[in-house]
């Protein structure tokens, strides 16, 4: 769970947002009116989020990924195969512990429509968020998490290519074939 289900309102950025947040788990739900212009969101969690999953609620626009090994010059959508996009979603600013950027995109900004944000930050032994680079080996390259994962989601970011989820409830040992495929 996120926290206080009601959410507690948060003017840390500049559009005021409605944050429920579980700081322990690395994890908030934020709620924002958007406005057009760019702007800054308060998230709540206290330290830098890696991973951000915007939607606007309003309109059928597409789900807007933020992620820290795509970089703040880009994204990706959650819903799509595409490579990644580029543009000023974020305004080319890196998340703080207070707050992230967002531009004049309507998938996360448009004018009077409510938008969610999904925010994830790493939690030693809980959660890790990064990267890697395949090796077009069968077994693939090895990826340290420092825990088990019960729960991976996976996008290739340089051609076009399905997210795929992976998870410890479908295949509880290696190797795990049964995936998720969000995009679908």
């Amino acid at each position: 769970a996120a926290g206080n289900s009601a959410g507690s309102s948060n003017s840390d950025g500049s559009i005021t947002s409605t944050v429920t947040a579980n700081t322990t788990a690395g994890f908030s739900i934020v709620k924002y009116t958007g406005t057009k212009s760019n702007a800054t969101i308060g998230h709540g969690l206290g330290v830098v989020p890696k991973m951000i999953i915007i939607k606007d609620t309003t309109n059928t626009e597409s789900w807007i990924v933020y992620h820290e090994a795509v970089g703040n010059d880009g994204n990706l959508y959650l819903n799509l195969t595409n490579a990644k996009a580029t543009q000023a979603v974020f305004q080319d600013t890196t998340p703080t512990s207070s707050v992230f950027s967002i531009g004049t995109t309507d998938g996360v900004n448009k004018a009077s429509a409510v938008h969610v944000a999904y925010c994830f930050a790493e939690v030693e032994g809980y959660s890790s968020i990064g990267s890697y680079t395949g090796n077009g080996s069968t077994n693939g390259p090895f990826v340290y998490t420092g825990f088990k994962p019960a729960f991976v989601l996976l996008k290739r970011t340089n051609s076009a290519q399905e997210w795929q989820i992976y998870d410890t409830q479908r295949d509880p040992f290696n190797v795990a074939d049964h995936r998720l495929v969000p995009n679908t």
